[in-house]
């Protein structure tokens, strides 16, 4: 029997009852933006102190601003155990949440997606908590990958990312879905930006204490909204065990007995085209704060700040463009231009040697972010509405597979790479991408030849 309908709300209770789900993806990307570039430069000052190096941050920036600095056995030495402990930290996190948010992703196809919202918000609460007390208390850094792990538990960030854009299919028309996840994404940019310009200057102005201590609020809020403000975005709810293997199975069978037979190489291959772009946005998001400590820029924390929301940036001027873009080209189109904008400003930050350089290889970046939400709309739209948990489930899987890759090959990359070509990952990354260029161009052309074939048919059948 179907489940029973659940009363109607009060007027007082509709007035608080949002159908909005952007304002808890600020602010759990205000946390995350924070906490990224934040944990970096502590984790740097404090193994650059306990190794004897800790004038990273002086005016001169003696050690930094001179030719002999790479040639500093002391400083490579902090920059690649720095690199190492930030894979051990993600390696840890993400792979815990490859297999939590494929869990909780399919199980909000059927209770709701508000408890698949919560958890991780309060999970990364907990995590920001643990990094707090080892500031304060000064324990020993691998504390980090311990709150990191139990952030990974409760489904992480990427939980949170699969719920929202599920939350965005449950509630958009199809032919506006493009354009509804680039809004959404447009809110991590906007998050992302004024997270990381707050975060450098607070940092250098009193240190890392306050802004971990808005990190924690910020997704404290989080949870509080989607407990107590965000309304339901599945229509037909209905009780489902959590522990249960059936999750797991409804994510496989997307790939392997699709509504339509062309579905399954099609979410195959945006599946994959989605896995290398993110993977190389990750992994340059990674190294971007080590390679703008290192020489020759040396960087403070004001300038990491706004590099970093220069980066964040790029979230914006893609919605903006994607707009503009679709009215005269098809979505794949807009992609491709968007992966065109990727690969020429990384092969420019890769060659950065001086500030205005590297802020114009960002610049460059402005339309990078326009084939993801292309991606995700499309891949949407493989599926039924009954589906959508466990497709985002499985695309936030592949998420997870992303950072666990880009982690494993980007921060060990560059160490690795120091010697002869500090942006070399850049380059790496730039010739990456080429294949998921050609991958959308591939499909696109196959589909317009597809539609035609159609049309011939049914224009000569009487």
């Amino acid at each position: 029997p179907p489940p029973p309908a659940e009363p109607p709300a009060s007027p007082g209770r509709r007035r608080l009852s949002l159908l909005a789900v952007e304002p808890l993806l600020f602010l759990a990307t205000v946390s995350l933006g924070l906490q990224g570039p934040l944990a970096t430069q502590y984790l740097w000052d404090r193994l650059g102190a306990e190794h004897g190096y800790s004038d990273r941050n002086s005016t001169d920036s003696s050690g930094c601003g001179d030719g002999n600095a790479t040639a500093d056995p002391l400083r490579q030495e902090v920059e690649a155990l720095v690199s190492h402990w930030n894979l051990y930290i993600n390696l840890g996190g993400f792979f815990v949440s490859l297999f939590s948010v494929t869990l909780f992703g399919a199980w909000s196809d059927s209770v709701g997606r508000r408890p698949a919202l919560i958890l991780p918000a309060a999970g990364m609460a907990l995590q920001t908590a643990i990094y707090l007390l080892v500031m304060y208390l000064e324990l020993h850094v691998a504390f980090f990958l311990l709150g990191r792990i139990l952030s990974g538990l409760t489904g992480d960030y990427n939980l949170i990312l699969a719920s929202c854009f599920s939350y965005v299919a449950d509630t958009s028309e199809r032919g506006a879905r493009t354009f509804r996840v680039a809004v959404l994404e447009a809110c991590l940019g906007t998050a992302g930006m004024v997270a990381s310009i707050g975060g450098g200057q607070w940092r250098k102005a009193q240190g890392y204490i306050n802004p971990f201590w808005l990190a924690f609020a910020a997704s404290l809020a989080a949870t509080l909204y989607a407990a107590f403000f965000l309304r339901e975005s599945v229509k037909q709810k209905k009780a489902a065990k959590l522990f249960t293997l059936s999750h797991y199975k409804a994510v496989y069978r997307l790939y392997t007995a699709p509504e339509h037979p062309s579905s399954r190489w099609k979410l195959a291959l945006y599946s994959l085209a989605f896995f290398l772009i993110v993977t190389v946005h990750f992994g340059a998001k990674d190294i971007y704060v080590l390679y703008e400590l290192g020489f020759p820029l040396c960087w403070a924390s004001d300038l990491i700040g706004y590099g970093s929301a220069a980066s964040y940036l790029a979230y914006l001027s893609s919605l903006a463009g994607l707009r503009l873009l679709q009215l005269c080209l098809e979505d794949t189109w807009v992609a491709e231009i968007g992966l065109i904008s990727n690969i020429a400003g990384l092969v420019v930050i890769s060659l950065a040697t001086t500030t205005p350089l590297m802020f114009t290889g960002y610049g460059i970046l402005f339309l990078s972010m326009a084939a993801t939400p292309v991606i995700r709309s499309k891949l949407s739209k493989l599926v039924s509405e009954t589906e959508q948990g466990a497709l985002f489930a499985s695309v936030a899987c592949v998420e997870g597979l992303c950072s666990l890759v880009s982690t494993g090959v980007f921060n060990s990359l560059y160490p690795a790479t120091l010697h002869f070509m500090r942006g070399f990952p850049f380059l790496f990354g730039a010739i990456i991408l080429l294949i998921p260029a050609a991958i959308l161009g591939w499909i696109q052309i196959w589909d317009s030849k597809h539609d035609y074939n159609h049309f011939q048919e049914a224009s000569q059948s009487p």
